[in-house]
């Protein structure tokens, strides 16, 4: 795959790309003149934190208390890499109960504790992340669509955080989320990047069209074991390149 081209695919309709303002002005170091991109942009869950699964899980139950019996594969292929709050109308169609900041709050607690309990890394992204950002410096970032706390949470607990520093953004604090390009762009403005030179490493439709409508270039992970998002539609979504096993992006991402 190392002599792949890389195209990006096409910008979702309705979504444009805005520059975030009021943006530090100090840029990052320079980088090796032989590195593909000029900064990596990472998704969090599916990506860094084999988190949804048990995220799934919780919120499955929550709807099944509410009168909605969901299986595990249709959940995930309905909610992963969205924001719940997001989904609100589609929740309230099924069980006749408009969710809130209240049912969020307890939504969360159940989540994170059930996370707390047993969240690992996905496999290969220690090693990814290490490598790349022994390559990138400060040019690294996680941007995810889930809220900070979470997001922070997760990258505590799976020995990940180090490499990102204060490089962290939440979609929850973007005018919108993914599939909204928002987050993505933030990210890149922050780190004094064209998101056109950055690259995504993302693992959900939603996600891949975040990207992707970012400008930037998409690499979607796709475990094997994955059944609710199939490689096609992620390439379909813009993703440049699909891999099995995150090991395979380390020479895409660091090059020579």
């Amino acid at each position: 795959m190392g002599g792949q081209a890389l195209t990006r695919g096409p910008e979702p309709v309705g979504e444009s790309r805005r520059v975030p303002t009021d943006l530090p002005t100090d840029l990052p170091t320079a980088l090796p003149d032989d590195l593909p991109h000029e900064a990596v942009l990472f998704d969090c869950d599916g990506v860094l934190a084999d988190s949804e699964a048990t995220t799934n899980e919780v919120l499955r139950g929550m709807l099944a208390e509410m009168g909605w019996a969901l299986d595990a594969r249709e959940s995930l292929h309905r909610f992963v890499g969205r924001a719940v709050m997001d989904q609100a109308d589609v929740i309230e169609e099924h069980t006749g109960v408009r969710i809130d900041a209240a049912w969020l709050t307890g939504f969360r607690a159940r989540r994170d504790a059930a996370l707390r309990a047993g969240l690992r890394p996905v496999a290969g992204a220690p090693e990814l992340v290490a490598a790349v950002a022994a390559r990138y410096g400060d040019r690294v970032a996680c941007a995810s669509g889930a809220d900070r706390a979470k997001t922070e949470m997760q990258l505590d607990i799976t020995g990940l955080r180090r490499h990102f520093g204060d490089r962290v953004f939440s979609g929850q604090e973007t005018p919108r989320t993914k599939p909204a390009p928002d987050v993505y762009l933030l990210a890149a403005a922050t780190l004094g990047v064209d998101p056109a030179r950055a690259a995504v490493v993302e693992d959900s439709v939603a996600g891949v069209t975040a990207g992707a409508a970012a400008g930037a270039v998409v690499y979607a992970y796709c475990a094997p074991d994955q059944e609710h998002t199939a490689p096609a539609a992620l390439r379909v979504a813009g993703a440049a390149v699909v891999v099995s096993d995150l090991a395979e992006l380390v020479p895409l991402l660091t090059g020579p």
